[in-house]
C-alpha cells in the first residue's frame, strides 16, 4: 500500500475537522437495554470531567433508567401545540447554544413533530455533529431502511420510521446491546418493557421468540459488518493492502412493485461483500403509466 493510502486511512479515523463523533447503541428490539447502556456510558464520561447534556431520553417509566437519567444534566424539552395536542421534542437550538461536549439523543429513527426544523431526529443529530458536538444515540435494527422488507416478511409489521443505512455506517463507534429472546420475553411479562396492559398484545404480535431471534441475528450481522469495515481500515493504517474489491454490483429496476425491494436487497448484499453498487433503469422506449413512473422515481430516490 502506498504511503498516501496509509495516510488516508489514518485520517479517516479522525473526526472531520470541527465535527463531533457519533456513538450508536444498537439493539434487536425495545427493552434490550440500549438507553440504560447509553446512560451508563454517559455517567462514565461525566466522571472524567466531560460536559454532558441529555437532549432527549425516553425512560418509558423504568425506575432504574430514570434513576440514571436524574443523575445527569438535562436540557428541557421544547413544547409545541399541534391540532390541540401538546408535543414535546428535543430543543435543538438550546443544545447548540449550550455547546456541551456530549449530547444524549435517544431513538435515532424518531419522526419529529410537524413544523420542526428537521423531519427526522437523525437529521437533528447531523446538525449537532456538524457543530463539533459528540452524540450518543440508540436505535433498533428494524429501523434500517435496507432491512424494511425483511422485517416486514419476518414480523408481518411494516416499520414506518426508518433511517438511511449510511447514518449508522458513519458512526465512529457502534455498540451492540444484546439480550437473549427468552430474557426479553420475561422482561415483557414482568412489565419492564411496556406497561402491563400493553405487554400481552406485544408478545402475541411483534414480540414472539421466533421474531426476536431473527431480529437478533439481523442486529448481529449489522454489527459484524461494522467490525469488518473497522478491521479493513486497521489493515490500511498499518500500510497493508486491504482485500481487493471483487468487481461491482448492478441492480436493474423497473416501475414494478418489486423495485424498492430490489434496491434494499442490493444495498445489503453490497455492504456485506464490500462492493460498490449502482442502480440502473433501461428505457426501452415504452411509455410507463403514472403508477410505474412513480414507483421508478421512488426506487431511484431510495437508491440515492
Amino acid at each position: 500500500m502506498s504511503d498516501s493510502g496509509r495516510a488516508d486511512a489514518l485520517l479517516a479515523q479522525l473526526p472531520r475537522e470541527g465535527r463531533g463523533r457519533l456513538k450508536v447503541f444498537l439493539g434487536a428490539a425495545p427493552g434490550v437495554g440500549k438507553t440504560y447502556a447509553m446512560l451508563q456510558a454517559a455517567h462514565a464520561q461525566l466522571r472524567q470531567g466531560v460536559k454532558v447534556l441529555a437532549g432527549v431520553v425516553e425512560t418509558h417509566g423504568r425506575a432504574e433508567t430514570e434513576a440514571l437519567l436524574n443523575g445527569l444534566p438535562q436540557q428541557p424539552l421544547l413544547r409545541t401545540d399541534y391540532r390541540g395536542m401538546t408535543l414535546e421534542e428535543m430543543d435543538l437550538d438550546a443544545l447548540l447554544k449550550a455547546a456541551p461536549s456530549l449530547v444524549l439523543v435517544d431513538e435515532l429513527a424518531h419522526t419529529n413533530a410537524p413544523g420542526s426544523r428537521h423531519a427526522k431526529r437523525w437529521q437533528d443529530i447531523q446538525e449537532l455533529l456538524a457543530a463539533g458536538i459528540d452524540v450518543y444515540t440508540t436505535v433498533n435494527v428494524q429501523h434500517l431502511e435496507s432491512l424494511n422488507d425483511q422485517v416486514r416478511g419476518i414480523t408481518g409489521v411494516q416499520v414506518r420510521e426508518t433511517l438511511p443505512d449510511w447514518v449508522l455506517q458513519e458512526a465512529f463507534d457502534l455498540v451492540l446491546i444484546d439480550l437473549p429472546p427468552r430474557e426479553l420475553l420475561e422482561r415483557l411479562r414482568d412489565g419492564k418493557v411496556y406497561v402491563p396492559e400493553q405487554a400481552r398484545a406485544a408478545i402475541d404480535a411483534f414480540f414472539t421468540q421466533t421474531n426476536l431471534t431473527a431480529l437478533r441475528e439481523m442486529a448481529m450481522q449489522t454489527a459484524a459488518a461494522q467490525v469488518d469495515n473497522d478491521l479493513a481500515q486497521g489493515y490500511r493504517q498499518l500500510g497493508q493492502s486491504a482485500p481487493a474489491v471483487r468487481g461491482r454490483m448492478l441492480v436493474g429496476i423497473d416501475g414494478d412493485m418489486h423495485a424498492e425491494r430490489l434496491v434494499r436487497h442490493a444495498s445489503r448484499v453490497a455492504q456485506r461483500r464490500h462492493l460498490p453498487w449502482s442502480a440502473v433503469h433501461v428505457d426501452d422506449g415504452q411509455t410507463l403509466d403514472e403508477q410505474s413512473r412513480a414507483r421508478l422515481q421512488s426506487a431511484q430516490q431510495l437508491a440515492e
